[in-house]
């Protein structure tokens, strides 16, 4: 048996009026006259949604759901090259310490998943210095509420510039200058276009890096073949983990967009994957990556609940027997 522990993605779509992604555009503010009044909006914005991120939390535990994806866009233009001198961290102060003490008397697990534009095989000095950038920008954030930084951001290798084979050692090449500790804080996604799951065990392996396993991706890519084999090299990956294995689970829309991500889970198709991986590991925590986000999650809980394979252990988790 195999304890599964649901998760859902940044954004609730049954708490109202709770988005913790507000944002103001360069544009926006560069129209404001005054760039201290334009700096103390984004420190308005930032801060509600920091509230609204607590306010998720608080959902989350009246749900028993104990796995969440943090917004990676808490803090508009923290990471703007024309505000490289604004403190994003002191005037928020008080945002960061709410979720730090929420999460110090209930504790979940929570991470990030940064936006697409942080490429670390790239051979472009500007896109690899923004993208060390972003990732020291989510660093901050997990230190200041107090989020152990291990195993907490998810990346995807980058681009394959019609040669993967020489991409793979770019990434290997540009994974030293990363600081150690923003490199213990990488988990590596296989992708749904370019790099395999074999390819992204290839890098953990070598480097040491947890692989979070996507199995719709995996689906895309390869048309299911072959993850059966290679599952206990992703267990491996984690051996070092103080976490339980990780993965993302999604639906295709359609046939026709079988890439894009469906509203809500097939839960048929979930289930027939954890019967081929229970008793692999004690536990999974499993990352619902769908449109409709907490929808989803209770949807899938209460299409499960009668089946023989399922016993249901709360709101968010189960058995797979």
């Amino acid at each position: 048996m195999t304890v599964i522990r649901l998760g859902y993605v940044a954004m609730s779509t049954i708490v109202e009026h709770c988005s913790p992604s507000q944002t103001m555009t360069f544009a926006q503010f560069r129209r404001m006259k005054d760039r201290e009044a334009a700096i103390r909006k984004l420190e308005r914005i930032a801060l509600s949604n920091l509230a609204n991120c607590l306010r998720l939390l608080r959902h989350n535990l009246a749900n028993d759901i104990r796995f969440f994806r943090l917004s990676s866009r808490l803090i508009p233009l923290a990471n703007h090259e024309e505000l490289s001198d604004w403190d994003y961290i002191t005037p928020l102060e008080e945002g960061y310490k709410n979720i730090a003490s929420f999460l110090k008397e209930h504790p979940s697990r929570v991470d990030f998943h940064p936006d697409h534009f942080v490429v670390l095989n790239t051979n472009k000095k500007d896109i690899l210095k923004t993208s060390i950038q972003t990732l020291a920008m989510h660093y901050r954030m997990l230190k200041e509420m107090e989020i152990p930084p291990l195993h907490r951001c998810v990346v995807h290798i980058g681009g394959g510039y019609n040669d993967k084979e020489k991409a793979l050692e770019l990434f290997i090449h540009n994974w030293g200058f990363l600081h150690r500790h923003l490199q213990e804080m990488i988990m590596l996604e296989n992708d749904d276009t370019t790099f395999t799951l074999k390819e992204c065990l290839y890098l953990c392996e070598k480097l040491g890096i947890p692989c979070v396993f996507d199995y719709h991706h995996h689906l895309a890519h390869n048309g299911g073949a072959g993850w059966e084999d290679e599952w206990e090299r992703v267990i491996h990956t984690w051996s070092s983990s103080p976490l339980p294995i990780k993965m993302h689970i999604s639906s295709p829309k359609s046939e026709s967009e079988f890439r894009a991500h469906a509203g809500y889970i097939n839960s048929k198709m979930f289930l027939g994957f954890l019967q081929k991986v229970k008793g692999s590991v004690p536990e999974i925590d499993c990352m619902i990556e769908a449109k409709e986000k907490d929808a989803a999650l209770f949807s899938l809980m209460e299409e499960i609940r009668n089946e023989p394979s399922v016993e249901i252990i709360d709101q968010a988790s189960f058995l797979i027997k």
